[in-house]
């Protein structure tokens, strides 16, 4: 396995935490955001390997704050090269990687209230950036 570089940990931290995101700003509420995050870290942690070295180590990932499209335009596609990143450089972790994100992407739409409709069309999103590519 081949190391990943600083701006490679730096894409599947912002897929992942923009993903996070996504799911949190799909439901707001200022409360629910204090429990989503400590649900989202929680699911990070649980991560082994690459993916929580890559997800928990080093700076946080700079993702826009203005709209939920310009987060998304920044974390779906990240999370697609962090899937391709994976594949090539430590291919025994492309699920692990897939797993956390969506693990956590479903605890921070847990968190407050159940999984909402708004939740689980961004969860399902998500799921389709994870995809294999064709």
């Amino acid at each position: 396995m081949e190391p990943l570089t600083a701006d490679e940990r730096l894409t599947l931290k912002t897929g992942a935490y923009g993903a996070v995101f996504l799911v949190s700003n799909a439901e707001p509420g200022v409360l629910a955001m204090v429990r989503e995050s400590f649900a989202a870290s929680a699911a990070f942690a649980d991560a082994g390997g690459v993916v929580k070295e890559a997800l928990t180590t080093g700076p946080l990932p700079e993702l826009p704050r203005d709209s939920v499209l310009e987060i998304e335009a920044a974390a779906l596609p990240a999370l697609g090269r962090a899937v391709r990143i994976l594949r090539a450089k430590a291919p025994g972790d492309v699920e692990a990687y897939r797993s956390v994100v969506l693990a956590a992407a479903d605890r921070v739409a847990q968190a407050s209230r159940g999984v909402a409709p708004a939740e689980s069309t961004v969860i399902d999103r998500i799921r389709a950036a994870l995809a294999e590519p064709a």
